[in-house]
């Protein structure tokens, strides 16, 4: 589809100003009273003993500075932001806590109706609990010599241009991701949640009415997660006034993305999948025990505790073949026990019509997340009566299987991202 002249004419200043913050972000590492120590146990991200009943409440909050912080009366730039636990549902419906942030714009909402709220799923940021984006917030870039350890938040400059057009922006941390537990990467039900519930908590927090609008904001991971939100939304959050979806690179057949990712640069987080299935389908950990070599074990237990970087360095390249006592990769281990086809399968996105529309974002040469399984996603949507728009990357191969034909497009899609959901908030 096509966005018209004035997406190509904004596309040049939206890339600069992200390249502009992630630059900051990065010389932060680099830079005296940049991230240096490891810090001890920050006690905000345990969860007291007893939770509130109902999905999405507060819990508690702590202010907190964000990247380039410019202090301001009465608003800070980018925004005045604020760490948050609030209550969600793992997939079985126990109650648990999530962090994440909220951040009220530094400018005032000009358009049409309530000021809306975009509930941001970031990408593939690691499955450590250092990594969580609240705690790089303020840094973008956050180091743990004890391990040693690098996180990065790069969602930072995508939430700026967010608030720069206005609206409230909370950006989750999603289920056991800073909080106790396994993140529970690329869990369809968990990731929905984490997300909904997060719209619920940052209309509380905004003081909005019940009407308020909101939207959903995610590549990568966060594409899976914001794609899964809109699915769900209807029966889990029916009260949420969802207007729209930005889902970009969604991984909605895992099956077909672990064939892709396989001997990538972060092949490795296959291992949080892994990782993740295990938590939450205990009758796989026998075939794992059985399938995984020694070494496979301990690369397992290793990457539980990694940023997305140590992972690359780690394992970047690498096959699962590896870490196999059959010497196989593991999307042919798969495929021979019905269990863990099962547990994958119940991943899929696709099999539910989203309650509002959808923008899908897709490079056909992305090398991390194939493009024919999110237009068999486009396809399964579009045939349950939804509308849904897509953006299709043409970007030619450059160095294959680097996630540099990966991560362009979300650069690239900025853009027309935030025109959508300009025209979905105002009507």
């Amino acid at each position: 589809m096509s966005y018209g002249v004035r997406v190509a004419s904004h596309r040049r200043g939206i890339v600069a100003a992200i390249a502009t913050v992630l630059t900051a972000g990065s010389l932060a590492v680099l830079t005296p009273g940049g991230p240096a120590a490891a810090a001890p146990v920050d006690r905000f991200y345990l969860p007291p003993t007893a939770l509130p009943a109902d999905a999405g409440a507060v819990v508690k909050t702590r202010p907190t500075a964000v990247l380039l912080q410019i202090p301001a009366f009465p608003r800070p730039f980018p925004g005045a932001a604020r760490t948050v636990m609030y209550t969600s549902r793992l997939q079985d419906g126990t109650p648990t806590a999530v962090t994440g942030t909220f951040i009220e714009p530094f400018v005032r909402w000009r358009g049409r109706g309530p000021q809306p709220t975009v509930v941001m799923a970031p990408g593939t940021v690691g499955q450590g609990d250092q990594c969580a984006p609240s705690k790089l917030i303020a840094t973008s870039v956050g180091i743990d010599p004890s391990k040693p350890s690098i996180g990065l938040n790069y969602e930072i400059p995508f939430a700026t241009a967010l608030l720069a057009s206005g609206y409230k922006v909370f950006m989750t941390d999603y289920i056991g991701l800073g909080t106790p537990g396994v993140h529970t990467y690329v869990n369809r039900v968990e990731e929905a949640h984490a997300v909904l519930d997060g719209a619920r908590a940052a209309l509380r927090l905004g003081r909005a009415p019940s009407n308020a609008p909101v939207a959903f904001w995610g590549y990568s991971q966060g594409g899976g997660a914001s794609a899964a939100a809109a699915e769900l939304a209807s029966t889990y959050a029916p009260e949420l006034n969802v207007r729209g979806t930005y889902a970009g690179a969604p991984p909605a057949d895992l099956v077909k993305v672990l064939a892709r990712v396989d001997g990538s640069s972060i092949s490795g987080v296959i291992g949080y999948t892994v990782n993740a299935l295990l938590a939450r389908y205990p009758d796989l950990r026998p075939i794992i025990a059985r399938e995984a070599s020694p070494s496979g074990r301990r690369v397992l237990a290793q990457l539980a505790g990694d940023c997305v970087g140590d992972t690359a360095l780690r394992f970047g390249f690498r096959s699962t073949r590896e870490l196999t006592t059959a010497r196989q990769p593991l999307s042919a281990l798969v495929a021979r026990y019905p269990q863990v086809l099962k547990a994958i399968d119940e991943q899929r996105i696709g099999r539910l019509r989203p309650n509002a529309p959808v923008l899908v974002d897709t490079g056909v040469n992305d090398d991390i997340i194939p493009h024919g399984q999110v237009l068999t996603l486009v396809s399964d949507w579009r045939a349950k009566g939804a509308d849904v728009r897509l953006i299709t990357d043409t970007t030619p191969p450059i160095f294959p299987r680097l996630a540099l034909n990966h991560a362009l497009p979300y650069l690239l899609s900025a853009a027309p991202a935030l025109q959508f959901l300009q025209a979905r908030f105002n009507g």
